[in-house]
């Protein structure tokens, strides 16, 4: 039923919605198109495909996510930095501390508990030196949805400022973990020195020198085929840095299931999880592959369904434990699902043994002769010709009936019915209409 408010959705709307929303993500549906026909990835993050509330325009687009056309890159700075002036001074600073500023630093604009100056041992009110200009405070009137909006009045110049700090502090520990391998060699090469001049080998082990340092300095490199085991296994990455190893979603010497099939009005490809679940190959039946319904529904899992349809199924009463869950305990509905097994033969056979007995027709079962006999199959060879005539072989006799065949009495050669007129029926051979008659007709 729909909401008799104008605007606002109802509970059942809601509901289609969100099933809208998981069938497009899943690729059973197409995805939603935007102004200009393009489609719009589902997979995109409800915070970027949905617009602010002063460019929202009720349609699904992501205009709001580009630059306006026509616009240039200084015009866009421009109307960014115009939200708010950002470090101003609404002036010059004053000479003395004036009633009602801040006692901190001087300011006018704010109180000491609001001041983000050093706190100062001696504040601005009683020495009258270093005192900060006023800050430029602007009055921007905001909705409820603007008062709200965690990026307004965003600056993104300052995410370039954090780019480089972080640069600098990544040089800076290269630059030190370089000084520190320079320092651990000349250590080394000294050591093997001292050993030199002692009269012992320079190394009594041959890998002692390449157990500390790898290649590249890094010390952790050393055992990295310790923990490398499953580094050369297809389609896993192993980082040696964080000793991690890594699954990749499609093994790389697979072919992609979107070259299967290039006909664009084939099987939707769901990018985001790399899945095509129809068929694409539709024209061909011995295609190779057949989309990822067919290898879902082969091997386990209707076994499977089975198992958790009985779990489903069952009372508390079927478990001495209580609830059957499949998933919490895998084990208990396995074993009593093959109980329940056993006990439906059981009874099957029990219910076969009270109706033959009742019945009888156990040596129609047991004593039955071979199919083969039944169904009248015979290794008796004959080929036919295109008119039908035997050529090699002897054609095997038609099966009769029951009922005498051939035979006319009454010195009749038609059956009765076999001629008909103004609603009568007769015989054929003598056009007579009474079934007791007797044929005069001499052919």
């Amino acid at each position: 039923m729909a909401s008799s408010v104008p605007g606002k959705k109802s509970k059942e709307d809601w509901r289609r919605a969100k099933d809208l929303e998981a069938a497009r993500k899943a690729g059973t549906v197409p995805a939603e198109l935007d102004e200009e026909g393009n489609e719009i990835n589902p997979h995109i993050p409800q915070y970027m495909s949905q617009a602010p509330w002063y460019v929202d325009t009720g349609k699904a687009s992501l205009k709001h996510q580009r630059a306006p056309e026509g616009m240039s890159q200084e015009t866009i700075a421009s109307l960014e930095s115009s939200w708010y002036t950002r470090g101003k001074r609404a002036g010059p600073a004053a000479k003395r501390y004036r009633k009602g500023a801040c006692e901190n630093c001087g300011a006018m604009t704010h109180v000491s508990k609001d001041c983000v100056e050093r706190p100062r041992k001696k504040g601005a009110r009683w020495t009258n030196r270093d005192i900060q200009a006023d800050e430029v405070v602007e009055d921007i009137s905001l909705g409820y949805e603007g008062k709200r909006d965690r990026w307004n009045g965003y600056d993104p110049s300052t995410q370039a400022e954090l780019i480089q700090e972080h640069e600098l502090v990544e040089e800076a520990r290269k630059r030190k973990k370089a000084e520190e391998l320079d320092k651990a060699q000349l250590q080394m090469s000294l050591d093997v020195a001292t050993k030199v001049s002692k009269g012992s080998t320079a190394a009594e082990d041959p890998d002692e020198t390449e157990g500390y340092f790898g290649a590249d300095g890094d010390e952790s490199d050393g055992d990295e085929d310790k923990y490398a085991e499953g580094a050369g296994v297809s389609g896993q990455k192993f980082d040696a840095k964080t000793r991690i190893t890594v699954r990749n979603l499609r093994i790389r010497e697979d072919t992609a299931k979107y070259l299967m099939n290039l006909d664009v009005k084939s099987a939707h490809y769901d990018p985001k999880t790399r899945s095509m679940r129809g068929n694409p190959n539709m024209a061909n039946p011995n295609a190779a592959y057949r989309g990822d319904n067919v290898l879902r529904g082969s091997g386990d899992t209707a076994a499977m369904g089975r198992l958790q349809g009985f779990a489903w199924s069952a009372s508390p009463s079927d478990s001495p434990e209580g609830q059957v869950h499949l998933q919490a305990n895998p084990t208990q509905s396995d074993r009593l699902y093959r109980s329940h097994l056993e006990e439906r033969a059981e009874k099957d056979t029990e219910t076969k043994s009270s109706i033959l007995a009742q019945y009888g027709g156990l040596e129609h079962l047991v004593e039955a002769p071979p199919p083969e006999l039944l169904q009248s199959a015979t290794e008796h060879y004959v080929e036919y010709s295109r008119s039908g005539q035997v050529v090699r072989g002897k054609e095997s006799m038609r099966p009769r009936s029951k009922y005498e065949e051939d035979v006319h009495p009454m010195n009749h050669s038609t059956t009765w019915g076999s001629w008909w007129e103004d609603g009568q029926w007769g015989y054929g051979c003598c056009k007579q209409v009474l079934r007791n008659a007797y044929c005069t007709s001499s052919g």
